[in-house]
């Protein structure tokens, strides 16, 4: 995977379709929601949600960030998306050489 994605020229939003990681709109009349894209390489997007779930279970930073999106009223579903796509955009940073901004 990692050499398909070095081989196209890819904008980080392009790239988190690639992986299935772009949201996608997904509302309904007051309600305004996103969901996954469910296309895109199936194999980078479990690498994605594997790298969610040990995140969220051995990082302190990331049970931070998870309890805050919780008290704010998002599900644990939309928060793994939300990471999801964080940890696409730092692959995204790693692969192209990008200097991460703190």
């Amino acid at each position: 995977m990692v050499r398909q994605v070095q081989s196209l020229p890819l904008h980080q939003s392009a790239e988190a379709k690639l992986g299935g990681v772009a949201p996608l709109e997904a509302s309904s009349g007051q309600t305004a929601r996103h969901r996954l894209n469910r296309y895109g390489d199936h194999q980078l997007n479990r690498a994605l949600h594997t790298v969610v779930l040990t995140r969220l279970r051995c990082d302190d930073a990331t049970r931070i960030y998870a309890e805050r999106r919780r008290s704010e009223g998002k599900s644990d579903r939309e928060i793994k998306r939300c990471l999801k796509r964080y940890v696409s955009r730092e692959l995204y940073r790693l692969l192209e050489g990008t200097p991460h901004p703190t």
